[in-house]
């Protein structure tokens, strides 16, 4: 029997897609930029010696290229005009760029230096990160279009989740063992080399493999193509572009600071070996991936934004437990708070989203999603802006500057770096969304 769920339009014109088939996409995005993210601090700044002020400079001129892109990224998708769909078609370019672009940020010639050092840095790392927003803008993209109702678009939303939540058991959990064990070692590069090529791979077949299979609605594929002043204008009058924006900002940022410090925090704070990230980001990610389930059923019992905001306070939680963590066990014993909270906001942050992008439709009668959701990742570049500033600020108040000059307590500096920025950014968070008022799930029919 078909799910009442499904839209008319979409059963009238292709077999609805299963919720498994788009959310595999998620598992060959998530790869890529979660290797970048999680470990360009340790390849860059602490093996090959790349100043922390050279790379905030990075991150800030990286941050405002991206910003500038991100709009005009999704304002092409949402003019292009195939047989195979809007969407389909960026994905499927997309992918092997990226992948081309993440194993040359991983192969920087060891005998650079100096500015020669900060300028394959900026160009590989500005490359990735405008494709990364090309494939994501367009995967996010079909998350509306394929379930326009809340609780199908749920699930669908919670199974891509869970797809990234092992892509980052694999990208961060397993990749300090890979690249410092099993292809190389905690001083050398050539394992980071090797993982990305096979991350690389995988991540091009995964996301070739969901888009042959998923069918975008023709009808979202209005005559009328947007003109791209008006739409970014009508897009930067919604008061809920911002209001979700910046509350999102928060909970990205802080996640972003996370990821691309835990292996330093492993190295630094707890005096352990890189290595042994895998048992702290292993399990902050099982228990995000099991509490998935129960938050998606709170999320169908109560609703998206009630639980959206309960989600931000258990993650300012988790941060407040890491804080407090003197070893391996207690580290443990504190990411299982922070997944929970992790979990939730999974969970509930994209049906966010989904909300704004159906209330545009349902205002305007177009379906802007790619530039609405490129748009949105103007806020999410503000996480390389901040994680820069974060880098650089442990300088000025702790001396660390590099793996070569750590200053006197390395260890505290990432403390801070890894818990008290993320901690404030996410009370932030939580006490702002309580202030956001959102409108009803579904698209126009």
């Amino acid at each position: 029997m078909t799910s009442p769920d499904v839209d008319r339009d979409q059963k009238a014109t292709a077999p609805p897609t299963p919720p498994w088939r788009y959310a595999v996409g998620m598992f060959g995005t998530s790869i890529p930029i979660n290797l970048i993210k999680g470990s360009m601090i340790l390849y860059y700044v602490d093996i090959l010696g790349l100043d922390v002020r050279a790379y905030g400079v990075v991150m800030v001129i990286y941050a405002i290229i991206d910003a500038l892109d991100n709009p005009l990224l999704g304002f092409l998708s949402d003019r292009t005009r195939t047989r195979f769909g809007r969407r389909r078609p960026w994905l499927l370019i997309g992918a092997p760029l990226l992948a081309a672009c993440m194993i040359a940020f991983f192969s920087a010639p060891t005998s650079l230096d100096g500015m020669g050092l900060v300028l394959w840095f900026a160009v590989f790392a500005i490359l990735c990160e405008a494709f990364d927003s090309m494939l994501n803008a367009n995967y996010g993209a079909l998350l509306p279009e394929l379930f326009p109702a809340e609780r199908r678009r749920a699930v669908a939303n919670s199974m891509r989740q869970g797809f990234q939540l092992v892509a980052l058991v694999i990208s961060l959990a397993v990749t300090p063992v890979l690249t410092t064990s099993v292809f190389g070692t905690e001083t050398t590069t050539e394992g980071f080399t090797t993982t990305a090529i096979i991350y690389g791979a995988i991540a091009v077949v995964v996301i070739a493999f969901m888009v042959l299979s998923v069918r975008e609605n023709p009808r979202y594929s209005t005559r009328e193509r947007p003109r791209f002043l008006p739409a970014i204008g009508s897009v930067l009058r919604n008061p809920l572009f911002w209001q979700v924006g910046l509350v999102g900002a928060c909970y990205g940022i802080a996640m972003a600071l996370v990821l691309s410090g835990v292996q330093l925090y492993v190295r630094y704070s707890l005096g352990l070996p890189v290595a042994n990230a895998l048992y702290l980001q292993g399990a902050v990610i099982g228990v995000t991936a099991l509490a998935l389930l129960a938050w998606t059923r709170l999320v169908a019992r109560f609703g998206a934004p009630r639980m959206w905001r309960i989600a931000f306070l258990v993650l300012a939680g988790g941060f407040v437990a890491l804080f407090f963590a003197t070893d391996l066990l207690t580290g443990i014993l504190a990411g299982v708070v922070l997944g929970l909270g992790w979990s939730g906001m999974l969970a509930t942050n994209d049906l966010i989203v989904a909300r704004v992008l159906d209330g545009d439709a349902a205002r305007h009668g177009e379906h802007r999603e790619g530039l609405f959701l490129s748009a949105f990742g103007f806020f999410g570049r503000l996480n390389g802006v901040v994680t820069g500033l974060a880098l650089t600020s442990l300088g000025v108040f702790f001396g660390y500057n590099s793996g070569d000059d750590p200053g006197s307590d390395p260890g505290f500096a990432f403390r801070v770096y890894l818990t008290v920025y993320p901690f404030a950014l996410t009370v932030i968070g939580a006490v702002a969304s309580r202030f956001v008022r959102l409108p009803e799930a579904g698209a126009p029919r």
